[in-house]
């Protein structure tokens, strides 16, 4: 089966909209700016574990307030 992907530039949908789409088994790439250039973020749900596959870094949450928390303060969503 193969996964749904969503490209989006960091803030151009909320963090809830973000949480909706890794629930219901898409993939959530953001584009954004960091460490002095444009770089891409994967976010994916594997229906346990949230995974946020930085450039540097593979980060793993297993609670949806934890997810939602990593977004927002990454700033890949906007309020919502």
């Amino acid at each position: 089966m193969t996964m749904a992907t969503i490209r989006v530039d960091a803030g151009e949908l909320t963090t809830g909209e973000i949480l909706d789409a890794l629930d219901s088994g898409e993939r959530v790439v953001i584009t954004l700016e960091t460490l002095g250039g444009v770089h891409d973020v994967t976010l994916r749900h594997d229906g346990d574990v949230y995974y946020c596959d930085t450039p540097t870094t593979l980060h793993r949450h297993t609670d949806p307030d934890e997810m939602r928390a990593c977004i927002e303060k990454m700033g890949y969503g906007r309020d919502g």
